[in-house]
């Protein structure tokens, strides 16, 4: 008969998961049951699970036996063993009589093509494996196993030949693409993150499939690379209306990424005159992006009458104006790429400092200030406050824009210069000139990872906010960039961030920012990607008692569950069927036996309260632009800040779509009465005993 503890774990895992299986059944809990806990607590925080007995634990001992723990492997946890131990014997996984093989080259499975290299080589076992075992990862010369998986009863061992490394990522990048083969999937979710999107990677695919992916990802906005956009095209727009529309029905934010002083292609062949200048005087072609002057008055009219046509012809939720300063990452060290040297600049600043600032690159000038340090640092100091110039220039645009379109919202990308404080004389960006602003406009600061610190660990992302926090008029604002790009630096063991190295600097970010962005969507690994809702979920406690579950998140987060649910104490009506969606803050989920008159299947916005009615729902939400909601039902009245609003309910997909405006609002939703309504929540036997 099994105890009072195991139905209450049987019952949990129902509660989580949904549906049971003799594989899939795993609490989100991780335990390191033996030794030193190293990176583990890292490596599963980083995917969702939180500390605590539960369904995946962590055995050091190599004394480790099998009268413990087959019994719970048995019954449906998850073990993972290092190296040789005597449970591990016990399954038949023994090392080979033999001389050590040295290893720094592997081959995974799950991406076989990809290069994987430790920084240093290791001389490690042999090891045989029992019959059954699935191979994850091995040598790539010699094939010898490095990372193996087993089935046992309900549950599963994880191997591995040596510890995966003290942070966690450096030795085997795929660990939770092998829990996953294991039965193991992600235990919580999120749809906070933010990724950016280039239509010339993406221009022949199948757009609502990618929507789809893209939100079950935990994608709930796209900023799409408007420059590919900037002039009418028919064959263009009609791809990129679809691609809006496809987003908008899964409730993914869709905004127009600018990237200035890079126009667009055309811009850039029609106004030859208006194009920037190097401090060689050569155009500024500078990588892909071609760098107009937008000091000359007639250069940035023409570019303003452009971003308010462009913008009018989609349906956008919003702006972003990134990357709003100059070239280039070598600053003056490197005069074919330093700007900005266009003849406006240099008028205005010859007229204030008395002399040209293109002397101070040119080796033939009668007064050469190459090695003038001061007139180097008037000219960078000049140089950083037109940039400050230019941004709020710029959003004065986009405020102008917003008095006729008033539900966009605005993002300023900004690359990092408090970390990384060299960037100010690189490319005159500073973030303390500009938070200010803040004050006076209502726009997200998203912090850019710089080029320079992308071979830095995830905890960097914790050192960045703790600069920014100070000078922040709205904390609540910021929000950061992760760059998922190969990198210049010697790096290991990936050049492009994935598996548990993407996963832990998307959780460490989401712990340290309110919002996080990736850069960018097709940069990602299709295998990660079920991961990262998981890995962007940051609760501060998840637990079980009876038949309620306790949640405590400063974000919103998503639980799996089957069924209607009871949240403190009142009937929830936030679920897609397969999760409920929770709003920032500490939570106690049932079993509810009815499910609500109306529910909520996706919200792009921040939920502040929600309530379920007898015939409908009342929720507050806040959104800095355009807000997407999906409907189970079909309203019959819609009410905004207690006054009937002429809301269109539009039917998609077999949901309805409400479509909200930017900002802090009061919505209720009724519907037409169809008497009480019953929804047990699916219980579905497990196999197996206690874990």
């Amino acid at each position: 008969m099994a105890s009072r503890d195991s139905r209450g774990c049987a019952l949990l895992i129902l509660m989580l998961a949904g549906v049971a299986t003799a594989q899939a059944a795993i609490l989100p809990r991780f335990h390191v049951a033996s030794g030193d806990p190293g990176p583990w607590p890292r490596i599963l925080s980083s995917l969702g699970f939180v500390p605590g007995q539960g369904g995946i634990y962590v055995v050091n001992d190599p004394s480790s036996d099998a009268a413990t723990w087959r019994p719970r492997v048995e019954a449906g946890a998850i073990v993972i063993l290092q190296g040789e131990s005597a449970f591990g014997a016990s399954l038949g996984i023994v090392p080979v009589a033999g001389r050590p093989i040295p290893v720094r080259s592997l081959t995974d499975r799950h991406s076989p093509r990809l290069s994987i290299a430790w920084e240093r080589t290791l001389a490690l076992p042999h090891f045989q494996l029992p019959a059954g075992a699935a191979v994850y990862t091995w040598d790539r010369a010699t094939q010898i196993p490095l990372v193996a998986g087993l089935r046992v009863g309900s549950g599963a061992v994880l191997w591995l030949v040596v510890h995966p490394g003290d942070r966690g990522y450096e030795r085997f990048p795929y660990l939770a693409q092998a829990l996953a083969d294991l039965g193991v999937t992600p235990p919580l979710r999120s749809r906070h993150l933010w990724a950016f999107f280039d239509w010339s990677y993406r221009s022949r695919v199948d757009i609502p499939y990618f929507a789809r992916r893209w939100r079950q990802a935990g994608i709930g906005a796209l900023h799409v690379a408007a420059w590919h956009f900037w002039e009418p095209d028919p064959a263009r727009d009609k791809y990129l209306k679809e691609l809006i529309d496809a987003c908008h029905r899964q409730a993914i934010t869709v905004h127009a990424w600018i990237e200035f002083p890079h126009v667009s292609e055309r811009f850039w062949t029609d106004h030859p005159k208006w194009r920037e200048r190097t401090a060689l005087l050569l155009d500024a072609h500078l990588d892909w992006r071609k760098l107009m002057n937008l000091q000359n008055p007639e250069s940035a009219a023409a570019v303003a009458a452009g971003l308010r046509q462009m913008l009018s012809r989609f349906d956008w939720d919003g702006v972003n104006l990134a990357e709003l300063y100059f070239e280039s990452l070598e600053g003056h060290a490197n005069a074919a790429r330093f700007t900005p040297m266009n003849d406006d600049v240099r008028r205005e600043f010859r007229q204030t400092n008395g002399f040209d600032p293109h002397d101070l690159f040119d080796p033939v000038s009668a007064r050469n200030h190459q090695k003038d340090a001061k007139a180097l640092r008037t000219f960078l100091e000049f140089r950083a406050g037109l940039a400050k110039r230019m941004q709020e220039h710029w959003i004065g645009e986009i405020e102008a824009i917003r008095r006729t379109y008033t539900d966009l919202g605005l993002t300023l990308t900004h690359v990092d210069d408090r970390f990384d404080a060299t960037m100010r004389d690189r490319i005159g960006a500073d973030a303390a000139r500009l938070l200010p602003l803040l004050d006076r406009h209502d726009f997200t600061f998203l912090v850019e990872d710089p080029a320079t610190v992308w071979h830095l660990g995830p905890d960097r992302y914790g050192e960045i906010a703790a600069r920014y926090q100070p000078i922040t008029p709205r904390p609540a604002k910021l929000a950061v960039d992760i760059n998922i790009v190969e990198r210049y630096q010697d790096v290991y063991p990936t050049k492009q961030q994935t598996g548990l190295e993407l996963f832990q600097l998307v959780h460490q970010a989401a712990r340290a920012f309110p919002r996080v962005a990736l850069y960018f969507e097709n940069s990602i690994a299709p295998l990660d990607l079920p991961w990262l809702g998981s890995a962007a979920a940051t609760p501060d406690r998840l637990e079980q008692s009876g038949d309620r579950l306790v949640v405590d998140s400063k974000k919103a987060i998503g639980v799996p569950w089957s069924g209607a649910a009871i949240v403190n104490g009142k009937l929830w009506p936030f679920t897609d069927g397969e999760t409920v969606w929770l709003s920032a803050g500490a939570h106690v989920i049932q079993p509810s036996p009815r499910a609500p008159a109306l529910n909520i299947v996706d919200f792009s916005a921040t939920l502040r309260s929600l309530e379920a009615l007898p015939d409908g729902l009342e929720m507050e939400y806040q959104s800095d632009g355009t807000a997407w909601v999906l409907l189970d039902r079909q309203p019959r009245l819609i009410q905004l800040d207690g006054a009937e609003a002429a809301i269109p309910a539009r039917a998609v997909d077999g949901r309805w779509q409400l479509r909200l405006p930017r900002g802090h609002h009061l919505l209720t939703i009724r519907v037409a009465s169809e008497g009480p309504s019953t929804s047990s929540p699916k219980i579905v036997s497990v196999t197996g005993t206690s874990l």
